[in-house]
Order: C-alpha cells, then sequence, then structure tokens
C-alpha cells in the first residue's frame, strides 16, 4: 500500500486548484479521479456557454484567455488541460475511489485498481454524477433522461422538458432547433431568476411564437411508454412523447460522504455537509471538502469562481498542522 501525504478525490476545477495549492506548500499529493480530468464539463451539452466569464473560471494563475467574454465547453476542456500540463499534476483518471476507511490517523483509500494511506484527504467531488429522481410512476422508464447532451436524436420526436432553469432552457433551445417538437413544464409561477439574462429572450421568443410550449404552475403525473400526464394549475392534461428530461438537479453523493464519517446539517436549501468555513474541514480531523459539495443542494451559492478558493483554505490549514 502505498503512502501518500495528501489525496484528493476529483478532477474538477476545485480539484486541481486544492492539488496547486497544495504544491504550491510543499504539499505532497495525488489526484484520483474516476473519469478524466474536469469530467462534469466534460459532460456538459455539446454547445454549453458558461455563465461565468473567463477570468473568473482562470485557477493556478494561468490565464484563460479567449476572443469571447464567456467561453464555451470545448474551450474549457482545452484550459483545464493546459493547466494539469503547466502545474504538473499528479493525477489518476479513470480510477474509482471505491471506499474510505480511517485507522489510527491515516486514511485508507481504497479504489478500482489500489490502495493508498494518506494523512490528509480532501473530497471535490462535485454533484453532477447523482441526479435528482422523479418520484412518478414511469419515472424509470428508458425514455426518460437526466442530462443533455445533444439534440440531433430527437429530431421529429416529441419531447417534454421538465424544469425552468438553465439547463431545461439551454435543452429545449437547441432540441427546438433540431427539429423536435418541445414541451417545457415548471413548477413555478413565471421563469426562473436564474436563467441566464442572454439566453433568455431567445427562449421567451419561441414560447411566444408557439415553437416551444411553456406550462408554468405544473406538475408532472405520470409517464407512459408513449404519453406523459401533467397538471397545470391543478388541471391535468395528457400528450403524446417520445423522450423526458428530467432536468431537475443534481446533488452531492451523501452516502459516500456519510460513509467516511462526515457530519450532515440541514439548511434553508436541504442537505449539506458540516465544515468549518475557515479551513474547510470536516467533522472528521484531516478531512477536507473543496468545491460545490460545501453548499449541499444550494446549486446556486458555489460555483467554479468562488469554490476555486476552497484550495488555498485547505492547504493553509493543512501547513499550519504541519507546523504546529
Amino acid at each position: 500500500m502505498k503512502y501518500i501525504e495528501s489525496i484528493i478525490i476529483g478532477a474538477g476545477p476545485c480539484g486541481l486548484s486544492a492539488a496547486i495549492e497544495q504544491n504550491r506548500q510543499g504539499i505532497e499529493n495525488l489526484i484520483i479521479e474516476k473519469g478524466n480530468v474536469v469530467e462534469a464539463i466534460y459532460n456538459y451539452p455539446t454547445h454549453q456557454t458558461f455563465f461565468s466569464s473567463s477570468d473568473k473560471l482562470a485557477i493556478g494563475d494561468v490565464p484563460f484567455i479567449v476572443e469571447e467574454h464567456k467561453p464555451r465547453r470545448n474551450q474549457a476542456l482545452v484550459y483545464y488541460r493546459e493547466v494539469v500540463k503547466h502545474h504538473q499534476l499528479n493525477i489518476n483518471t479513470r480510477e474509482e475511489v471505491l471506499s474510505v476507511t480511517k485507522e489510527d490517523d491515516r486514511f485508507i483509500v481504497r479504489t478500482s485498481k489500489a490502495s493508498y494511506a494518506c494523512t490528509y484527504l480532501t473530497v471535490a467531488t462535485g454533484y453532477y454524477g447523482q441526479h435528482n429522481t422523479l418520484d412518478v410512476p414511469g419515472a424509470e422508464r428508458a425514455k426518460v433522461h437526466h442530462y443533455f447532451k445533444e439534440a440531433h436524436p430527437f429530431f421529429n420526436k416529441k419531447v417534454l422538458i421538465i424544469g425552468g432553469k438553465n439547463s431545461a432552457v439551454d435543452a429545449a433551445i437547441e432540441l427546438e432547433k433540431a427539429g423536435a417538437e418541445v414541451t417545457v413544464i415548471y413548477r413555478g409561477s413565471g421563469y426562473s431568476k436564474s436563467v441566464k439574462p442572454w439566453i433568455l429572450p431567445i427562449f421567451d421568443g419561441l414560447v411566444r411564437s408557439e415553437k416551444i410550449k411553456m406550462y408554468f404552475n405544473a406538475q408532472l403525473n405520470e409517464i407512459t411508454a408513449d404519453t406523459v400526464t401533467f397538471s397545470v394549475a391543478g388541471e391535468e392534461q395528457t400528450i403524446q412523447n417520445d423522450d423526458v428530461f428530467a432536468m431537475i438537479g443534481y446533488h452531492p453523493d451523501y452516502d459516500f460522504l456519510q460513509a467516511m464519517g462526515m457530519d450532515l446539517v440541514t439548511t434553508e436549501y436541504g442537505t449539506a455537509p458540516k465544515f468549518n468555513p475557515e479551513t474547510m474541514e470536516t467533522n472528521v480531523n484531516n478531512l477536507y471538502i473543496a468545491g460545490v459539495i460545501a453548499a449541499g443542494n444550494d446549486a446556486n451559492s458555489i460555483f467554479i469562481e468562488n469554490g476555486k478558493f476552497h484550495g488555498g483554505l485547505i492547504a493553509a490549514a493543512i501547513k499550519n498542522k504541519k507546523e504546529a
């Protein structure tokens, strides 16, 4: 079993930032990632444009330069690969962490390929890998999707989108452009304030021209092989349907976090790990969290642009412990 002073689980931007900051403090570290570098961004829709500007997405003092004010998915993939090369980060990709246990003052990290021991452990696994689920009859059908990649396979198909925030709006626009018949249902009474301001007018124009059917105050009731049934302000209706996109959000892997001994707390947004905001250390000694998982269910409070600073807090906390 190989010993490494610090292990970081997750090679998203916040995990990469944590490794960079630890390198700067002379802390030996290894990132373990079940997919590849910034896997969640890779799984974004092909033509995704970020809400944030490139300078806010930059990490490790490596400039993120693009002609547009807001970069696209492919540009971000190139940028973060360059960051890894520039800082010569130590990353094991396509290696999944299966379990973490603590023995005395060390963590034992067992993966799909090996076992490791470390003194300090940082979890930066994000939430994109765990989608929220529907609680209606038919939710398990193969035609129900929780991630949108590209619109082409849905040409000439009747598609229902559940949700009213950015992922739902982006998918609706792309699907309509590709020739799908798009219906969107949203439980809110109007457009979400979180929708990108440069996208909302495009979407609203498609709704007003009836190229997209939009229902507010709507609730899904049932999914069958060729129909969906939903209620709008209490009135039920059934429409023909080929595919459903349930764009209803994501959440951290709470089972994984609790298995490591992390305490969870209830916030106004739901569930979140308990941690010290000055050090990002959890209730388990030497176990830290970084990135969006610190917000739990509140996906609108921590992003790359502020989660990237968690790495500096963690590195400083580890350095202080070593010097104490």
